[in-house]
């Protein structure tokens, strides 16, 4: 129980005796004014139920406090606002407490699977896939802090017209070259192939629409869409040249995707492809049916009709008895449940699929599937640039590995400017440049809320000043140079009288579990992200306020160096919740 927490569970005690209510919870904060206290009570809300003055009601509580309590050292009332200063033994407690108990919390003895990236496999990924990645990554990390098992999952989108427009486009053009006779990463060789037709095509519907054909008709009738479309049905009849054609493209992309996950520092559990998923589902049509909770056209198409729930009817199968995403996703989810013995299930896509998860969600609830309110759409905002959205067609994405080489480059050339690893090696040199160049992309992604959509700035995101990754991981690597410094041990000590630096950092220290609850509750890495920032702040006011290396006082001296400690563990075990390392030197 960190000091807010007994706080509350004092204040309540007293409130109960003095005025015999219950269930008051008064707004208790960390005192940041000028008037001495570690906290400030707000007292104005029981101003109507007592028919007092918010003074006199201060005082009250904190006579109270003071006399039934052993919580207070002092207080003082100013306009209704209680400042109390808590006894320092209580926060020399909550050090030792949170020293010994450091990151425990209970197991929660239930398995979650996050869904992550699930990308395409006719083109690299790219800035999109990177926060759709860190995002599922870190929320995975958190989830298993805060004592879950959790598994990581992604279906990757293996079939489909555009996966044909590629595989057509090498046939026509590729002239028999591979990624290894080009030396290019075979998802960005593969990537090629896909724009390579889509500027053919457009070739071709300009001639048509020259020869008098509209431009509707004309994007129907050029041959490289309708050869893109017979190739998808040779491959669904399992047509056996393009078939082959069909792993040998994907294995060239895979390897590349690989390379981009390792250097990203995410990973999979479970992998799924839909060239196996797509026929999921088909069975649950007839279960609905059965039930009512589907029906049938004329035509025999399937449909669900949600408008009760104020969406719309969904197509679930066609016609010709095909299915559609929707089904597959229907029988997907099912599976997972089945196979993986999992409680809840988190899919990270972005917000433009908010509406195909509500349907989703509903369609399982009425199929009478009870653990369907227990699945979670992680919607995210698009990630944009000053220069505006990215289009893959067009090829004017921004690549994810040359991002991330850019993000490398920009660290090393900061860190020659700052001219500190001269003694290290090339190789450590190297690490070191990647662990920040990363550190500063993951940390910009990351510390803004999932939901809304952001402005991704390179050059932003690596400053040393302000709330970035680099300005974290220089704190922690200013905390291992004291620690060496001082040839550190960590040694018990005698008690200590605690300033207000000491006492607001081991406070910030205490709020590790919560913030990883919340973190976990809300599926936020932002709470995580913006957690760190606060306790760097606070650490760096007390080191700027308190001699430690040159103490004349051991005692004190190492109780100093045992906080600095805890706060850079506190420091790697968050920045590990987001993906991001630590080093020792910038």
């Amino acid at each position: 129980m960190n000091i807010k927490d007994i706080i509350e569970q004092k204040l309540a005690e007293v409130i109960l005796n003095i005025y015999q209510l219950k269930d008051i919870n008064l707004e208790i904060q960390e005192n940041k004014t000028e008037f001495e206290g570690d906290f400030t009570i707000v007292t104005f809300p029981l101003v109507k139920q007592l028919k007092k003055n918010p003074e006199s009601i201060g005082v009250e509580l904190g006579d109270a406090l003071t006399t039934q309590t052993e919580l207070l050292e002092s207080f003082n009332v100013v306009k209704g606002f209680l400042n109390v200063k808590v006894k320092n033994q209580f926060f020399v407690d909550q050090f030792k407490s949170v020293t010994e108990g450091f990151a425990t919390i209970e197991k929660k003895n239930a398995t979650v699977m996050v869904e992550y990236s699930s990308p395409n496999t006719n083109k690299p990924l790219h800035l999109g896939h990177i926060r759709n990645n860190l995002l599922g990554f870190s929320v995975a990390q958190i989830l298993e802090e805060a004592g879950y098992d959790v598994l990581k999952a992604q279906i990757i989108n293996d079939r489909g017209i555009h996966i044909c427009k590629s595989m057509l486009a090498w046939e026509k053009f590729g002239n028999g070259e591979t990624p290894e006779t080009d030396h290019v990463k075979g998802d960005k060789f593969v990537g090629n192939y896909y724009v390579k037709f889509d500027q053919e095509y457009k070739k071709e519907i300009a001639a048509l629409v020259e020869q008098g054909i509209s431009e509707d008709q004309a994007k129907k009738d050029a041959p490289l869409i309708k050869e893109a479309q017979q190739m998808l049905l040779d491959w669904e009849n399992g047509d056996e040249k393009v078939r082959n054609l069909w792993n040998e493209m994907n294995s060239w992309v895979y390897d590349g995707f690989n390379q981009t996950y390792k250097r990203l520092g995410v990973d999979f559990d479970q992998v799924q492809y839909e060239s196996n998923t797509y026929i999921l589902g088909k069975d649950l049509i007839q279960e609905g049916l059965d039930k009512g909770v589907l029906y049938k056209k004329e035509d025999g198409s399937v449909w669900c009709d949600l408008t009760e729930e104020g969406l719309d009817q969904k197509l679930l199968l066609r016609s010709d008895g095909t299915s559609v995403y929707m089904t597959q996703d229907l029988g997907t989810a099912v599976q997972r449940f089945k196979e993986s013995n999992i409680q809840k299930l988190i899919y990270t896509v972005g917000n433009e699929q908010d509406y195909h998860f509500q349907v989703l969600f509903k369609i399982l609830g009425k199929l009478g599937y009870e653990w369907a309110n227990q699945l979670y759409h992680l919607s995210y905002g698009m990630v944009e640039l000053p220069n505006g959205k990215m289009k893959s067609r067009e090829g004017t994405v921004v690549d994810a590995d040359d991002l991330m080489q850019e993000m490398h480059n920009i660290a090393k050339e900061k860190a020659e400017e700052l001219g500190k690893l001269e003694n290290l090696s090339d190789e450590d040199k190297e690490a070191n440049y990647e662990n920040v160049g990363m550190g500063a992309l993951k940390y910009f992604m990351l510390k803004v809320d999932p939901k809304k959509k952001m402005l991704f700035n390179p050059e932003e995101s690596i400053d040393f000043n302000g709330n970035t990754g680099p300005f974290i991981q220089y704190t922690y690597a200013r905390i291992q140079s004291l620690l060496m410094k001082a040839n550190y041990m960590n040694r018990e000590i005698a008690e200590v009288d605690l300033n207000q630096f000491e006492k607001e950092l081991i406070m910030q220290l205490a709020n590790y579990k919560a913030v990883v609850e919340k973190a976990a509750e809300l599926l936020s890495p932002a709470l995580v992200a913006n957690y760190l920032y606060d306790l760097v702040k606070s650490y760096n006011s007390f080191y700027q306020s308190n001699i430690i290396l040159k103490l004349e006082d051991e005692n004190l001296k190492q109780f100093r160096l045992n906080l600095s400690n805890l706060t850079a563990q506190t420091i790697k075990k968050s920045l590990l919740l987001l993906g991001i390392g630590t080093v020792n030197r910038m």
